[in-house]
């Protein structure tokens, strides 16, 4: 039986945010932002392992988070952008997973997952023959900018879809398309699947799996935790 491990890249430092802190590791609810991302990965019941994939010069994971969950393996192997260090995961696991075994890839800044939306996810993709992501269709009217800063165009939104994660790939196949891209062409793991001809499956996520980006963010993350914890 094919088996499903969760990757997440946390390599980056989150420039946008403004804070010589990297992201991941900001303060969301007394504790690190990165912290509730892998506690809740880890509590998913469908996943075998969690796989953290941190920079070589990392100096704020905190070892004895890895106490929490026997799930949970740290990788120093992060590259330059996002697309590098997901694959040198990948290529770091490679002699453990069999080409048929699933990778959930996940944001380090999507704090908000749920183990249930992680275990839905697997059951509904499994037999899928490529895979698939989280999105949301897109509800706004989309503007296009142009050089002046002033609208260019309307885009019609029907079929517009926002990517989330985890996006959900055979191992293989997802190691073969970052393999064959270029790193700064790649904005997510499901470009470069639709890169080697293939249509990712689309699964409804939730506005609460927002990824945390700016200040205004962690304030959000902190409701739908909150939230979450009520439910």
């Amino acid at each position: 039986m094919s088996r499903f491990i969760a990757l997440v890249p946390a390599a980056g430092s989150g420039s946008r945010m403004a804070s010589s802190t990297p992201k991941q590791y900001l303060p969301l609810l007394g504790e690190p932002l990165l912290r509730h991302t892998l506690r809740a990965l880890s509590a998913s019941l469908r996943l075998d392992r969690v796989v953290l994939v941190l920079s070589p010069q990392d100096e704020w994971f905190e070892p004895a988070w890895q106490d929490e969950s026997d799930k949970l393996t740290v990788l120093r192997c992060g590259g330059a952008s996002r697309a590098e260090t997901v694959r040198n995961g990948l290529l770091a696991i490679q002699p453990e997973l069999a080409m048929d075994d699933w990778v959930l890839v996940h944001d380090a800044a999507r704090p908000c997952i749920t183990p249930a939306a992680v275990d839905e996810m697997v059951d509904l993709l499994r037999d899928d023959p490529v895979g698939g992501l989280l999105a949301l269709p897109v509800a706004d009217t989309i503007k296009r900018a142009g050089p002046d800063g002033r609208v260019a165009a309307t885009v019609p939104r029907q079929g517009l879809w926002r990517a989330q994660t985890p996006q959900m790939f055979r191992h293989g196949m997802l190691l073969n398309a970052l393999s064959r891209m270029a790193d700064d062409s790649i904005t997510d793991e499901a470009s470069a699947i639709e890169a080697l001809g293939h249509a990712p499956r689309l699964l409804a996520g939730s506005e609460h799996n927002l990824k945390v980006t700016y200040p205004d963010d962690l304030a959000l993350a902190a409701l739908f935790l909150q939230a979450g914890e009520r439910a």
